[in-house]
């Protein structure tokens, strides 16, 4: 089986991963974000994913290469993660009782068959009416400042999540049944990458 590599620093996406199974090779890729100005939300994701694949692809030699990026579409605006604290209070007195959708683009390079695979994953999440107190608590923890969308689904920001609608991975970061199919139209078993 080729090495299952993951072009990411995040944690999240790596314990995912993990969870499932799959024990990463972990090669952040350094690509910079900022020179991708798109407006679709659907295409930014994917376009940033692939961006991250190919600035680490030359590294490896018949690797399986997974690269995804994370945005929060609410109210026509795209948010990544926030620059700072103030941004991230801010983002959330506006993003508090309302309705967003969390878009995840996945690009995943097999390089023994020469083949790419681009897609998005979309899950809708619904903001809690949360205080003030309760946000500026939430963001001096620090953890709004490191995910798309200034919340952490697997953290203390679960506390002002209501509901979502769709794959519950993806709001993480990565959703494992869309990779668990992209890995199909590969030609590959998910449970061949499981480390037993």
């Amino acid at each position: 089986m080729p090495s299952f590599v993951l072009a990411s620093a995040s944690p999240a996406r790596r314990r995912l991963l993990q969870m499932a199974g799959i024990e990463p090779i972990v090669c952040p890729s350094d690509f910079d974000e900022s020179q991708i100005q798109l407006t679709d939300p659907s295409v930014l994701v994917r376009t940033l994913a692939q961006g991250k694949v190919n600035a680490i692809a030359s590294q490896f030699t018949g690797a399986l290469i997974l690269g995804c990026d994370s945005v929060l579409a609410l109210a026509g605006e795209i948010h990544g993660k926030p620059k700072d604290t103030a941004e991230a209070i801010d983002r959330w007195q506006k993003m508090r009782g309302q309705i967003g959708d969390l878009y995840t683009g996945h690009t995943l390079i097999d390089q023994r068959q020469n083949k790419l695979l681009v897609r998005c994953q979309v899950t809708r999440v619904y903001f809690a009416e949360v205080s003030d107190r309760q946000i500026e608590a939430y963001v001096a923890t620090g953890e709004p400042l490191h995910c798309a969308g200034s919340f952490a689904l697997e953290g203390r920001g679960s506390l002002f999540i209501e509901k979502i609608e769709g794959c519950h991975s993806n709001v993480i970061g990565l959703s494992l049944p869309l990779l668990r199919h992209m890995l199909t139209d590969l030609g590959y078993e998910v449970t061949d990458f499981w480390k037993l």
